[in-house]
């Protein structure tokens, strides 16, 4: 079924999505798992000409931490929609899967950050975990 939809919890910002590109991960930084509230976050991409606001576009806030990460928001109910790495070359946009009304296919093909992951979280599947970013070493 496409396009795919999604939206913030209060429904007051939507979006579509044509494509989801295969790359998909589970982000235990932090910072991450600070904006979500939860043990990590999971993110999906899409390339920019692929995902559209279709409504609320103007209820949309953004947060850029101090490494130069954008995160952007529902500034109704604070849903976590987006993340923009603090090199964005605008090439794709990184969403919260989460926040999506859709089924998809494809699943999550990585843990990243796991050196930063919550202590009580314990990963049992067979994801490749990578100590930071997927260029970096995988974890042990």
């Amino acid at each position: 079924m496409r396009p795919y939809t999604g939206k913030c919890l209060c429904g007051a910002i939507r979006y579509e999505v044509d494509a989801i590109e295969p790359k998909m991960a589970h982000c235990h930084c932090s910072m991450c798992r600070k904006f979500h509230g939860a043990a990590f976050a999971t993110y999906g991409e899409a390339k920019s000409e692929d995902f559209r606001w279709i409504s609320g576009a103007e209820h949309l806030k953004s947060y850029t931490a101090d490494n130069g990460t954008t995160r952007q928001f529902c500034e109704n109910c604070g849903s976590s929609l987006t993340f923009s790495p603090a090199q964005n070359s605008g090439e794709f946009v990184e969403f919260a899967l989460g926040t999506l009304d859709t089924d998809i296919a494809s699943r999550p093909d990585a843990h990243v950050y796991i050196d930063s992951k919550a202590a009580w979280v314990e990963l049992h599947d067979d994801l490749p975990k990578f100590s930071e970013g997927r260029d970096s070493p995988k974890a042990r």
